[in-house]
């Protein structure tokens, strides 16, 4: 039986209301906690050359637990509310996840 392929979808935005956008993102680990396949890891990044960016990496177990998520109507309702913190209309990129490093 072949393993999963994990999944990241990275998503691409700006904004000049980050907090917001952080206690929004808060509101839905609590509303997704305790929930199956669900994302395993976030990782949030600042642009350092364009300040109000940002790009968030969200990994996950494979590619149909992440459609699954995708569907459930709490993601519609927060990508309707995170989308009107932006500036700008955000833009997703799907991935499988080929291979990661751990350095120490």
């Amino acid at each position: 039986m072949d393993t999963p392929v994990k999944f990241v979808q990275i998503v691409d935005s700006e904004t000049e209301r980050i907090e917001e956008m952080r206690k929004l993102s808060e509101e839905m680990d609590e509303r997704f906690a305790g929930r199956s396949g669900g994302p395993t890891h976030r990782l949030v990044l600042r642009d350092r050359n364009q300040p109000n960016r940002y790009l968030v990496v969200i990994e996950f177990n494979s590619y149909e637990e992440a459609m699954a998520t995708s569907n459930a109507p709490e993601t519609a309702e927060f990508a309707q509310r995170m989308a009107a913190l932006c500036t700008r209309p955000p833009t997703f990129t799907d991935c499988d996840l080929e291979g990661m490093t751990e350095f120490k």
